[in-house]
């Protein structure tokens, strides 16, 4: 279980910094700068225990599965930054825009999440190949 935390968490570090980096490309700024925070390691090393979720969605409909992923991510998203907020006072995101909630969401995000739960579960698949514990 130790050693899937830290594959999920050094995953979800390396999507975070594509993301951030092509956000860069979309934006103008050549740099291609993308970013991450230490808290973030542990939110996506958190994705370990999801998977008895995944086993038991594994032979819904894509679509179904990937709407649910999105809720279920909203739901940590938002609230491990309350969390992070209220007991440390800081965030490790902040959005903005029309589309975000309370600064911890953005609704806009969700075709984003929605590929990040499959993805997820793909990963998940092929821990269980390798036989990683």
């Amino acid at each position: 279980m130790v050693k899937r935390f830290v594959i999920y968490g050094f995953v979800g570090w390396i999507i975070e910094i594509f993301w951030t980096g092509m956000h860069s490309l979309i934006t103008g700024d050549l740099t291609l700068q993308g970013y991450t925070n230490l808290w973030m390691f542990f939110i996506y090393g958190c994705a370990v225990f999801l998977e008895p979720i995944h086993d038991i969605l594994s032979n819904w409909r894509w679509m179904i599965r990937g709407l649910l992923w999105v809720v279920i991510i909203w739901g940590i998203e938002y609230t491990s930054g309350l969390i992070l907020y209220n007991l440390l006072g800081v965030y490790p995101w902040y959005y903005t825009g029309p589309f975000a909630i309370d600064n911890l969401v953005r609704i806009d995000y969700a075709p984003a999440w929605f590929v990040a739960g499959l993805l997820f579960e793909r990963l998940h698949n092929a821990l269980d190949a390798m036989e990683i514990t």
